[in-house]
């Protein structure tokens, strides 16, 4: 080949490239203008498909623990021990499906304790905690139902079912994973906070202007139910809530960012069983402990310090009739229950 043809060959390949290059490409202007010309011609244009999206039905927790309360007491169930995971152990009403069909959880309360649904009231839910189970975590979302029965047959994963004091549930020297928490996320504890004496009720009242401020510890407002100031006893009150840190941070001995509550030394370790609290809780009759034939002390008006001997108790007036021993002629005298103070029984 001579020099002259190779010359020529590399015009003609410059030339074919030249071309591939001005080669015109459609841009999207080009393919907006033939969509407007296929308009023209009377084609009607077609729109783009909407995807909808359906949310969830639930959070994607796929299980769930039901408490059921009963009064003052809480249903807890004993696992059998032929179950794959924690035999023995005691729980809630343990199931598997969606959290949110009401009906259905009510379904597996009665599959598994034999109470009716027609008894069942649900109360409440909780968002899902991660439990582990063996080698994998599962999402489960704590529940509380109200019941109107006590009678109770364990079946499908349990062998035992035990009504106790909510107080109680973490004394159980075996049960599935954080038992108490998922209890306290749909119902509460009872909680004792140690006081100076006859500084009770300033606590209380500064507790309470804690909570109605708006700040920091607005994230706790929903987990605080009540305060109580009980007359009996001195240099305690107790604090309903769904756990003790909650309590630890209101009175400023958690968190860091609350001051020390003034006059409350503490948060008592553990729950309280409320039938530890009730006795405190109900008012006491004036005449409780008084019974005929006692010898009192008049503590009280012109006899005061003089003894006597009971002879009458008025349970619906709170009275008592009394006669003076030191009196020449026994005169029977009706004073206030509250007025008298026994030194002796009658039976001693």
């Amino acid at each position: 080949m001579t020099e002259i043809d190779e010359e020529e060959l590399d015009e003609t390949s410059g030339t074919e490239e030249e071309e591939a290059i001005e080669e015109p490409v459609l841009d999207e202007g080009d393919s907006m203008e033939n969509n407007d010309e296929s308009v023209e011609d009377g084609e009607e244009p077609s729109e783009p498909e909407e995807v909808v999206v359906e949310a969830p039905s639930y959070s994607g927790s796929d299980a769930f623990v039901v408490f059921v309360r009963h009064g003052d007491k809480v249903l807890l169930m004993q696992r059998a021990d032929t179950v794959a995971d924690f035999p023995g152990a005691w729980d809630g009403v343990y199931g598997i499906g969606d959290p949110q069909n009401i009906d259905a959880v009510a379904r597996r309360i009665e599959e598994s304790t034999g109470i009716s649904v027609a008894n069942l009231t649900h109360v409440r839910s909780a968002e899902a905690r991660g439990l582990e189970f063996g080698n994998r975590l599962n999402d489960v979302v704590p529940i509380l139902f109200k019941s109107e029965s006590t009678e109770v047959e364990p079946r499908t994963l349990y062998k035992n079912a035990e009504w106790v004091d909510p107080g109680s549930i973490q004394d159980k020297s075996y049960s599935i994973p954080q038992i108490g928490e998922l209890y306290g996320d749909v119902a509460s504890y009872l909680y004792i906070l140690k006081t100076t004496m006859g500084q009770e009720h300033k606590v209380a009242s500064e507790i309470q202007a804690r909570l109605s401020g708006t700040g920091s510890l607005q994230d706790i407002k929903g987990e605080i139910f009540g305060v109580l100031c009980p007359t009996l006893m001195n240099g305690y009150i107790f604090v309903e809530a769904s756990a003790i840190h909650h309590v630890e941070k209101l009175i400023g001995r958690a968190g860091g960012r609350t001051t020390p509550l003034k006059n409350c030394r503490k948060v008592l370790p553990g729950t309280t069983p409320l039938s530890d609290v009730t006795p405190y809780l109900e008012p006491k009759s004036a005449t409780a402990g008084i019974e005929e034939g006692d010898i009192v002390e008049i503590r009280v008006a012109a006899f005061k310090g003089e003894r006597a001997r009971v002879t009458n108790v008025a349970e619906s007036k709170e009275e008592v009739t009394v006669e003076l021993f030191d009196a020449a002629i026994p005169i029977p005298m009706t004073i206030r229950a509250d007025q008298v103070r026994v030194t002796q029984r009658a039976a001693e």
